[in-house]
């Protein structure tokens, strides 16, 4: 679970909540054609962008940005020099009984004890990455949508409800308790694009850069260890991905166990 995405979801709601429950009565900012008109309308307008497929596949894909974790760049460079020491022991077929903990990982592997050629293993897994990362980018587009749309309907909701006050001005009294109703619509799609859709997009276009990473880490380890290179030359190909800073302390740490 990534507790950043829920810890930072659950301060914006609380603090939005506490400050409507110390301002006053909360069933003010509870008006439901309001909230009809801004979920109802959102979710209208989005599926009018998309398939149903596509937007009921989004909901699926959001769930990455909480409980989905990459792996970690030092854990797949370690885990690549252990297999590839052990295919230059045992040769490929050795590699058959290990278990990687990836997926994507471990596909590659059954494709090599498989026997299949090193580019065919290739294109598959590079096939495979970028269609993932494609899945991701539609569900971030979808979720970006909605942060569009909803402040939009929000907008729409308001005029509606300022239409209906104009329209019925002979009781003065009620012209405050209207126009508040009219403005919890713009509350409420504010709310769904600031608190809900928007950081939900950008945490998915952090995660599809992250899985891009590793999956690209994985396609070089794979293909290092099926043309037989050296370990060491494999594990100085993977560091590449790792920032200078982290490059810099392995590098250390490797000539302090020397």
């Amino acid at each position: 679970m990534d507790l950043a995405t829920l810890i930072g979801f659950l301060a914006a709601a609380g603090i939005i909540i506490a400050a409507i429950f110390l301002g006053g009565s909360a069933d003010t900012f509870f008006n439901v054609p309001s909230l009809l008109v801004v979920a109802g309308g959102t979710v209208g307008a989005v599926l009018m962008q998309f398939s149903i497929g596509q937007f009921f596949g989004a909901m699926k894909v959001g769930m990455k940005a909480l409980f989905n974790k990459s792996a970690s760049p030092k854990e797949l460079i370690e885990t690549t020099v252990d297999l590839a020491n052990t295919a230059r022991k045992g040769g490929l077929l050795a590699l058959e009984e290990k278990d990687t903990g990836n997926a994507f990982f471990q596909m590659g592997i059954q494709m090599m004890v498989d026997g299949h050629e090193p580019d065919v293993v290739r294109q598959t897994m590079v096939s495979d990455m970028n269609l993932t990362v494609e899945r991701h980018d539609l569900g971030q587009k979808i979720f970006k949508a909605i942060g569009d749309v909803a402040p939009a309907m929000g907008m729409i909701g308001t005029l509606i409800g300022l239409v209906q006050m104009l329209s019925n001005m002979d009781d003065p009294k009620s012209i405050g308790p209207a126009m508040a109703v009219a403005l919890l619509t713009t509350l409420y799609g504010a709310a769904i694009a600031n608190v809900f859709a928007l950081p939900l997009a950008a945490k998915l276009g952090l995660r599809s850069d992250e899985e891009r990473l590793s999956k690209s880490m994985i396609i070089d380890a794979v293909s290092g260890i099926q043309e037989g290179r050296n370990p060491r030359v494999i594990e100085g190909i993977l560091m590449t991905y790792l920032p200078g800073s982290q490059r810099e302390s392995e590098d250390d740490a490797e000539q302090e166990a020397a």
